[in-house]
């Protein structure tokens, strides 16, 4: 019977929130610490704890079928492989950073300037595009020291919260790339392992519409609910059903939470009462 292998990174944040979509898909893995590969016990597929920085070449090499990593790193690497589905989380950005006290200008900045990074191949690419010359410093972890101790005159590296940077006397003025989490896969997998890859991403699919989407409940008066459905962006039509108390509707729908937030106060306005909101352990469209 074929296995999906898939990489992810072996510790940190990436690594606990691959586990996690993998464990809400209804996927268990046995594993202790320190174990480097881990077999479902319910679905097929292998698990590969990996350095992020060669997954990509190892889904390239077929070593694994498919990997999880940020896109910052499958476009730093730039191996042969597809980028099959965008997660949604760990989202950062690869941004460029400079001392508070400079003044910047926009790209023309950097000309003739070091910039460290450990991302140098994206950073290459901004600069011929903007054709800037500039030196790359190549380092590869606290980058966000360069300037201080002067390695460098900018940084290019990952921004999360840009604490860190300012932490270090830096600021944050352009970004060159927004990354999140996604899954790549080798260009030749086997109908076999297309099929299991095919079932993983109905899941995973499942999952990430839930977290996106609440259940909302809510009263309203059989005068406003033409009213309050109009105002509804939901999936269909939503569900109505009539209450005990005369002239009174239970309105069942469900929505995108942001747009949910968006709308809150015209569904109070509209007549809408009692709004309960309900999250979605999986969802399939």
């Amino acid at each position: 019977m074929s296995v999906l292998k898939i990489a992810i990174q072996k510790s940190g944040r990436l690594s606990d929130d691959s586990k996690k979509l993998l464990e809400e898909c209804g996927i268990k893995f046995s594993n202790g610490a320190g174990v480097l590969i881990a077999t479902s016990r319910n679905f097929p597929v292998e698990l590969l704890f990996l350095r992020d920085d060669d997954i990509p070449q190892y889904v390239e090499q077929q070593v694994a079928d498919i990997g999880i990593l940020g896109e910052n790193v499958v476009f730093e690497k730039n191996k042969d492989v597809t980028i099959i589905e965008q997660l949604g989380f760990a989202s950062c950005r690869l941004s460029l950073a400079i001392p508070k006290k400079e003044t910047y200008t926009g790209p023309g900045y950097l000309m003739n300037k070091k910039v460290a990074t450990s991302y140098p191949k994206i950073l290459t690419g901004f600069l011929e595009k903007n054709n800037i010359t500039a030196e790359i410093e190549e380092i590869s972890g606290s980058v966000e020291i360069a300037p201080g101790i002067g390695l460098a005159d900018a940084i290019c590296d990952i921004v999360s919260s840009g604490s860190t940077l300012l932490t270090n006397g830096l600021k944050e003025v352009e970004i060159i790339l927004k990354s999140q989490a996604v899954i790549i896969g080798n260009k030749d997998l086997s109908i076999e392992k297309q099929k299991i890859l095919n079932d993983l991403l109905f899941r995973i699919r499942a999952v990430k519409n839930a977290k996106e989407n609440k259940y909302i409940l809510l009263n309203a008066p059989e005068s406003a609910i033409q009213k309050i459905c109009s105002l509804l962006p939901g999936m269909k039509s939503p569900t109505i059903v009539p209450l005990v108390e005369k002239g009174w509707c239970s309105l069942h729908s469900v929505v995108k939470e942001d747009q949910f937030w968006e709308i809150i106060n015209q569904l109070k306005e509209a007549g809408a009462e009692g709004i309960l909101v309900i999250p979605i352990e999986k969802m399939i469209l």
